[in-house]
């Protein structure tokens, strides 16, 4: 549990290396956590994966326990990018060819702006429940509708705090049970987000060039990448990550997977643990042979 000081806040982060120094020579996953949300709903997938890998999870400025009280932040696309960039060159994430990143929701815009910035260094990518959908005028009616949803949800938020109110919120995000100490943590964390910086990423998250400048760039990752996707997700329609990875995998010279997970809502690592942190670790292994073959194919054409 440490903070990193940056000219856009105080960010706190976790890095299971800290309590286990063995992690330090191990592969690394960093998270980038969704809309208004804190780090804490990845906690019992690192439990299952800090065996084999180093895990760092952290608050996005604006959640959390990350302070931006005294700072002036950009709530932007660019801006969260690099405030995690501040972290990952404080690790010294960039210094060898370790990294993991795996980005949820609004998270996977951040996370691919990442994997561009640090492709020397990155294994593969993961990106869930952030999809893409094709531009119509029915479609765009559908964004400006969510876009007036995010506007109510924060102007009348702290209604979500009380019952009946509180379990439609979690039916919303999660189809599965998830466990009970979730329910709390997760409309805690939306009630008590920063207003300013929760209403700018949603609208950006919906914003029609800034989802064009995304697909662009998660095509352009140059390493293996992994899509994931809650086919019963009613936060964000299951279609749209399965667009992704099919534009993907006809246009990227790099691996592109999919893993559907059935009867799932938004929140695959809380609802199915077990199984997300298998195909995780399945995705990183196969990235990991994938480069260790590379040189051999390379030599193989000389």
């Amino acid at each position: 549990m440490s903070y990193l000081e940056s000219s856009r806040c105080e960010l706190y982060y976790e890095d299971t290396a800290d309590s286990d120094p063995s992690g330090k020579g191990k592969s690394v996953v960093l998270f980038v956590n969704g809309w208004a949300v804190s780090s804490r709903y990845w906690k019992p997938l690192v439990n299952l994966l800090s065996k084999d890998y180093r895990c760092i999870t952290y608050d996005q400025s604006g959640t959390g326990k990350t302070v931006i009280t005294g700072y002036k932040p950009t709530f932007t696309i660019q801006g969260f990018t690099d405030e995690a960039s501040a972290l990952i060159e404080h690790l010294e994430l960039n210094k060898s060819k370790k990294l993991h990143i795996v980005g949820h929701s609004m998270g996977g815009m951040v996370a691919t702006e990442l994997c561009i910035r640090y492709r020397e260094a990155l294994v593969s990518a993961t990106i869930v429940a952030c999809g893409i959908f094709e531009e119509t005028a029915f479609t765009s009616l559908g964004l400006m509708f969510l876009g007036g949803l995010i506007d109510f949800s924060m102007n009348f938020r702290n209604i979500f705090q009380h019952e009946p109110l509180k379990t439609l919120f979690i039916k919303r995000a999660a189809s599965k049970e998830i466990p009970k100490e979730y329910h709390d943590i997760i409309v805690e964390d939306f009630t008590q987000s920063d207003k300013d910086a929760t209403n700018a990423v949603g609208k950006f998250s919906i914003d029609p060039e800034a989802l064009r400048a995304y697909t662009r760039h998660v095509i352009n990752i140059a390493s293996p990448v992994l899509c994931c996707v809650g086919m019963a997700d009613h936060t964000i329609p299951p279609e749209g990550t399965i667009s992704l990875y099919e534009k993907r995998q006809a246009e990227a010279s790099a691996p592109t997977r999919l893993a559907k997970f059935r009867d799932v809502g938004h929140l695959p690592m809380l609802e199915d643990t077990a199984e997300f942190a298998a195909e995780l670790k399945n995705h990183f292994e196969f990235a990991e042979q994938f480069y260790k073959k590379r040189p051999l194919e390379n030599t193989a054409n000389t």
